[in-house]
């Protein structure tokens, strides 16, 4: 019992480091063939967005937004599958599943 208890606490402390690791990881999406990228934190907190001067068309206010929000899904995307990764396997030892995570 006491070994189990063991390899629990491991676990848990495995998976609190690579939660850690995931809200320090930045995560790129493009939208318009990159004319808008967003950066994401793998956790899927924005960070960053970058706007090409391009997208910009002060009569068409729609299609930039448009595009802002193609980038953060691409982004979030992305952080969505490093998440997966890098916790599914974890969260599947302490019983398939944790409160509060996406899967």
């Amino acid at each position: 019992m006491q070994q189990l208890l063991q390899q629990a606490q491991k676990m848990q402390q495995e998976l609190a480091e690579a939660q850690q690791e995931l809200a320090e990881t930045p995560v790129e999406g493009s939208a318009g063939g990159g004319l808008v990228t967003a950066t994401v934190t793998g956790a899927g907190e924005l960070k960053g967005l970058v706007i090409d001067p391009k997208a910009v068309d002060p009569e068409d206010t729609e299609t930039l937004a448009d595009l802002v929000l193609a980038a953060v899904r691409d982004a979030n995307a992305t952080a969505q599958q490093l998440q997966q990764a890098k916790l599914g396997p974890l969260a599947q030892g302490l019983g398939g599943g944790t409160p509060g995570l996406p899967f």
